[in-house]
């Protein structure tokens, strides 16, 4: 099987430059009218993971969403934009994010997800779940991701992107469901995009985020847009285009491990500008959250503490409660003293360092984890050594 993704150099979010990559872009995959015809729904769906400005890295930038829009409409489709942020009401993080007022110059409509409908599973491992209706409802799904560093999982971007269709707290079940395991978590990503497959998938990569994202990491300028129908193939060379190990990204290493399509280079067809052309010249992945050491479940819990990162709350905690508020485990409280965590309880999910709107939150290594971290440095720093010779 050859799955396309295409890839199209570009450097700023200027509407015209916007424009014209666009549609150089989606060429090769047979233009946007190959995807939208006239008198479908169509339904954007951007990252909107908290109201934070464009230049934050934190959310799809407001002019990729806009071109977006009047290329589904020149194709007759009537377009909805939505999603469920992780922090806020979606009109609020919309508006604060800039992409509500393109919604309302464009004459698109907002979808809000207020309504959470009952899905049924036939196959895989969550039999169970509950989607926006605007999801079911919609013809087309366009997938607007962000290409961006992730603390629990490694990287999000477009697998990752459609939890945005699980409506609210909703998420803080799926999160404690899947507890400490990341392999289970991330099996759930790749059967919620299986089930609501976007018909298609574009990524702003033009300035991503690095380090400790998805949301207080730092932006990047990458310089790119890459396409793709099938959003595990776009993640794969994301993936190889900024240089991440793919063994570090839990969706991208289970969806090896079960052979889904997609998953490997090998299975796709690259077309576009070329990868090789595009990959930035550094790019600082998220802080390792754990040791992959595959030890007995019950010595994972004796040692999690070394095993593993954990959450700290840092001096500029502002005591807003809202990690408190979204902690999946409820292993948070605020008290006078300030915000505590119960590591005991702890699921190591990071949502809260996710959406901290203060950045006071950090992620810290255990023992053991420094201590593999510093052997894999020495590693890396004796083969460059060598290959000096």
């Amino acid at each position: 099987m050859s799955l396309r993704v295409s890839l199209q150099a570009l450097t700023d979010y200027d509407p015209s430059r916007v424009q014209d990559a666009l549609l150089q872009l989606l060429e090769p995959l047979g233009g946007i009218n190959h995807f939208v015809k006239p008198g479908q729904k169509v339904l954007i769906k951007p990252n909107l993971l908290s109201g934070q400005p464009p230049e934050k890295a934190v959310t799809t930038h407001p002019e990729i969403v806009r071109q977006t829009i009047l290329l589904a409409q020149q194709a007759g489709g009537i377009v909805s934009v939505g999603d469920s942020p992780g922090l806020g009401r979606p009109e609020t993080v919309a508006r604060k994010c800039g992409i509500l007022a393109v919604v309302e110059e464009t004459g698109a409509n907002f979808a809000s997800f207020d309504v959470s409908v009952p899905i049924k599973l036939e196959h895989g491992t969550f039999h169970h779940l509950e989607a926006a209706s605007e999801a079911l409802e919609a013809d087309v799904i366009i997938n607007l991701p962000k290409l961006k560093t992730h603390q629990m999982m490694g990287y999000t971007g477009a697998v990752k992107n459609m939890f945005g269709l699980i409506v609210g707290m909703r998420k803080a079940r799926l999160h404690l469901q899947a507890g400490t395991d990341k392999a289970f978590f991330a099996l759930m990503l790749l059967e919620l995009a299986e089930r609501f497959p976007p018909d298609l998938s574009i990524m702003d990569a033009v300035i991503g985020m690095q380090g400790d994202g998805p949301g207080n990491g730092e932006p990047v300028a990458i310089g790119a847009l890459l396409a793709s129908p099938n959003p595990l193939a776009l993640d794969t060379v994301a993936i190889k285009l900024v240089g991440l190990n793919a063994d570090t990204v839990w969706t991208s290493k289970v969806a090896r491990e079960t052979g889904r399509p997609g998953s490997q280079l090998s299975d796709i067809n690259l077309r576009g500008s070329v990868l090789e052309d595009l990959r930035p010249a550094v790019f600082r992945p998220a802080t390792s959250a754990d040791v992959n050491f595959g030890l007995p479940k019950p010595l994972k819990r004796v040692f999690r503490n070394t095993l593993t990162a954990r959450p700290v709350i840092l001096h500029n905690c502002q005591r807003c409660g809202h990690c408190v508020t979204h902690c999946p485990p409820q292993a948070m409280t605020l008290g006078s003293n300030g915000v505590k965590i119960d590591y005991q309880q702890c699921i190591r999910c990071f949502c809260c360092q996710e959406l901290c709107p203060h950045n006071a939150i950090i992620t810290r290594q255990g023992l053991l984890l420094r201590l593999a971290e510093a052997i894999k440095q020495l590693k890396g720093t004796k083969k460059k050594s060598y290959g000096r010779f």
